[in-house]
């Protein structure tokens, strides 16, 4: 296996590679970009025009969305896995990963769209760096943008695995890409309909590719992911790198749960309350009239009909979104 297949082992290691640029026996490239960050081209006589992005790692802790790309590295280091799709491979917080943390000082998945901009630290520059290394890689025209920013979640949910789509004002939501989803092993898609500061919301908004979040299960430590079943994604991702996709149906959604997002909790002051037990899961149903939150003079009481809650986290910085309540796709 070429040495830049090693791509996680040099990314715990907080190692540069010896040599930048490899290729396979078949001539696929593999180039080192950055700490995390590895390019991959097809042979020219391959390629077919799609231009894949798969970043995990962007929260530390979550782990089996790292090991899958990890596997997927090694086999096109190996030869194994010949791409016909130009590759970016990216790891997203180095630090938090080796050190087994959600983040060190700020969520890095709250610093996209300019937001590292009006902040500092490391993971402020991590994200500049990150939005230019994907600016780069979307940056030729005529060619199909996908990205694929993959996350295990805090809690457990009632979807095991779901996807958030970005929005754009003037875009529409692609249902081939809905059926892709469907077919790669989610359950669930958060239609989203304001824009946001993930890494996702940002190819999605400034570098026009089809962009997801992907749930995919509970964080768990490297080498304990053995509960969180991706072969179905591995599967569409092994696919979309080889050209290899099975043929999508765009007319069958049967299954995949649709939402809307009604409104978003934002926790203003210390005195902010959630009123939910700890452990309570996503996608949980929230009853007409129940006080969901309380800060200060500020009271959320739910008022939507099949109301459900994502995301809830009270411990979230100020100003900083402590859950989201959703509703039923309508369309």
């Amino acid at each position: 296996m070429l040495s830049l297949g090693k791509m996680l082992e040099l990314t715990l290691a907080d190692r540069e590679p010896a040599q930048k640029t490899q290729m396979t026996v078949s001539g696929t490239c593999l180039r080192w970009l950055a700490h995390g960050a590895l390019e991959v081209r097809p042979h020219a006589d391959r390629d077919n025009g799609l231009d894949l992005l798969l970043s995990a790692g962007i929260h530390g802790n979550e782990t089996a969305p790292i090991e899958l790309l990890d596997e997927l590295i090694h086999a096109i280091a190996r030869d194994e896995l010949q791409p016909r799709a130009r590759l970016l491979f990216l790891f997203g917080n180095p630090e938090a990963i080796r050190r087994g943390e959600r983040y060190i000082e700020q969520d890095v998945n709250r610093l996209f769209n300019g937001r590292h901009e009006l902040s500092s630290g490391f993971e402020a520059m991590r994200a500049c760096e990150l939005e230019r290394l994907a600016a780069s890689f979307f940056s030729l025209e005529g060619r199909t943008r996908l990205h694929y920013d993959l996350h295990t979640a805090i809690r457990g949910s009632q979807f095991e695995q779901f996807a958030l789509y970005p929005w754009k004002e003037g875009r529409e939501h692609s249902r081939h890409e809905l059926a892709r989803l469907k077919s790669a092993g989610m359950q669930a898609v958060l239609l989203q309909s304001r824009p946001a500061i993930t890494f996702s919301a940002y190819t999605y908004e400034r570098l026009a590719a089809e962009a997801f979040t992907l749930e995919l299960g509970k964080a768990r430590p490297f080498g304990q992911n053995g509960q969180v079943n991706l072969t179905r994604l591995d599967a569409c991702l092994r696919g979309l790198i080889e050209g290899k996709e099975a043929a999508i149906d765009a007319t069958q959604l049967d299954g995949l749960a649709l939402f809307n997002v009604s409104r978003e909790i934002i926790k203003g002051t210390e005195a902010f309350r959630l009123n939910l037990p700890a452990d309570v899961e996503n996608f949980s149903e929230l009853p007409a009239g129940f006080v969901l939150a309380e800060d200060a003079d500020t009271r959320w009481v739910v008022d939507e009909q099949n109301a459900r809650i994502i995301f809830p986290n009270p411990k979230v910085k100020n100003g900083l979104r402590a859950g989201i309540v959703i509703v039923p796709h309508a369309g």
